[in-house]
């Protein structure tokens, strides 16, 4: 699957379990390690680790291996690296605390709909 193929399927699946403010900001011309960084919010700590089951089961179900989680089932932040894309999925009071799209301000930020 192709980066911007998985980064569509990431926002999706984000989006069908309504997470919040979901931002892609492509890093391609960037960094090596990924093409694209998907942030979003959740409601809860239930809600952060339901995001992110779903970008997992739904990258797994579209055949794309998933090759790290970091965080944990009451967790503020998960990370779900899918190689290509970067899925970081937070509480808000977290997301606003490391601010991450801050570190890649001078990058294209795509918005929620993932292109420009």
């Amino acid at each position: 699957m192709q980066a911007e193929q998985l980064k569509d399927l990431v926002v999706k699946a984000l989006d069908d379990v309504k997470a919040q403010d979901i931002s892609v900001i492509d890093v391609r011309d960037r960094t090596s390690v990924t093409d694209y960084m998907v942030l979003a919010s959740g409601t809860s700590n239930r809600h952060v680790k339901s995001l992110a089951d779903s970008v997992v089961t739904e990258a797994r179900d579209n055949g794309v291996r998933t090759a790290s989680v970091e965080g944990g089932n009451v967790s503020d932040w998960i990370l779900v690296d899918l190689g290509d894309v970067v899925v970081h999925v937070m509480m808000p009071a977290t997301r606003e605390f490391y601010d991450l799209e801050r570190f890649w301000r001078d990058a294209p930020d795509l918005g929620a709909a993932g292109s420009e």
